[in-house]
């Protein structure tokens, strides 16, 4: 998650009107180089992905298949993704990374006249897509815990509603019972869940996926499978919804998944061992450093992703950010109303997590 860029030409006079009015989405800080850095900011795995993505990568033939097109359709990752949820390929869509998959989706089904909903405190591509396609965006509150009022959906004329599951950056994760509620509400209007952080922590929605029509559930390689370098991402759900991600894909861009990329995803997928493991550790890291932080004072919001959203003791958020990164520790600081005094700390190795612990037992 990333604040939109505020300083912006708006008068170069090759422009459209429409792209001077944009306030574009700003990635999370990729330094040059990360000798000597604990990189801690962008919520990557800490660790390589599966051996068996990787042995895609070593097969000699594989040089002589860049001179071809690779498969439009996906066909064999989105019959691997398909078996391992027990689902149809006719109900896998898969995209440039995640998100990619969430712009054709935002095309695809929020381009109405009534609002789209979404939290306060969320992923801030949301606004972006919104203003790009010419969505009318309406957010709703958190909670003071940072939790989601299923309850304040509950707004007759909505064009549609999309959260994060757990949610970006807090972690707080929204139990199935509750995102079937939001279901209900809005029968004839897509719900997407954003579920890029689902493999660290609690159920996602796609066992719901046949009950309800409506259900788009996003995922990405990004995170649990280490594949962020790879940009691979997809959507579930009824087959009459993956048709409509399908439109717009093929008037935009019909090859958007590398024949490479194809290759060495579906064996990422296929290596559900490895995945179940890395995920365990990540997990278990987590829950670690959040007992040491504890002692130390700092208010943690329950996170089920691969990061925890910490409040530091005697000090403010943005102190210790600048202060962490003296000592080559790079963690995400949000200047943002309702925000701005925490941190946002992905999870690295237990190494990485040891230093940025002791890091703050200095600073504070």
């Amino acid at each position: 998650m990333t604040e939109p860029t505020t300083d912006q030409t708006t008068d170069n006079p090759f422009w459209s009107p429409a792209v001077a009015r944009l306030h574009p989405y700003v990635p999370g800080e990729q330094p040059k180089t990360t000798a000597r850095l604990i990189k801690l900011n962008t919520n990557e795995n800490p660790y390589p992905p599966s051996p068996k993505a990787q042995a895609v990568l070593q097969d000699p033939q594989l040089p002589s298949h860049l001179r071809l097109y690779p498969d439009p359709e996906s066909t064999e990752l989105r019959t691997t993704i398909a078996a391992q949820f027990g689902l149809q390929a006719e109900q896998v869509f898969v995209g440039n990374g995640s998100d990619e998959v969430l712009a054709h989706a935002f095309y695809s089904f929020f381009q109405r006249p009534e609002p789209l909903l979404f939290p306060d405190i969320t992923y801030s591509f949301y606004p972006v897509y919104c203003e790009l396609y010419g969505i009318e965006a309406r957010t709703l509150p958190l909670r003071e815990d940072f939790s989601i009022a299923v309850a304040d959906y509950a707004i007759d004329g909505a064009g549609g509603v999309i959260i994060p599951n757990p949610n970006a950056p807090t972690g707080r994760y929204l139990p199935l019972a509750e995102i079937e509620q939001l279901l209900k509400l809005h029968p004839e209007r897509v719900v997407v869940i954003d579920e890029a952080y689902i493999d660290f922590g609690g159920d996602s929605a796609i066992a719901l996926i046949d009950r309800y029509p409506n259900l788009l559930v996003v995922h990405t390689l990004s995170k649990s499978h280490a594949l962020a370098g790879l940009r691979v991402g997809y959507a579930l759900g009824q087959a009459h919804l993956i048709e409509g991600l399908n439109r717009a894909k093929n008037s935009f861009n019909s090859y958007p998944i590398d024949g490479i990329a194809q290759k060495v995803a579906t064996a990422a997928i296929a290596d559900r061992t490895w995945l179940v493991d890395n995920c365990a550790r990540v997990i278990a890291t987590r829950e670690d450093t959040c007992a040491q932080l504890n002692e130390l004072g700092f208010e943690i919001i329950p996170s089920t992703a691969n990061f925890i959203f910490a409040k530091p003791p005697k000090i403010s958020a943005e102190d210790l950010f600048l202060a962490l990164r003296e000592r080559n520790i790079i963690v995400r600081y949000f200047n943002k109303p309702r925000i701005s005094e925490y941190l946002r700390i992905s999870i690295g190795t237990d190494e990485e997590m040891a230093a940025l612990v002791a890091a703050c037992r200095e600073v504070l």
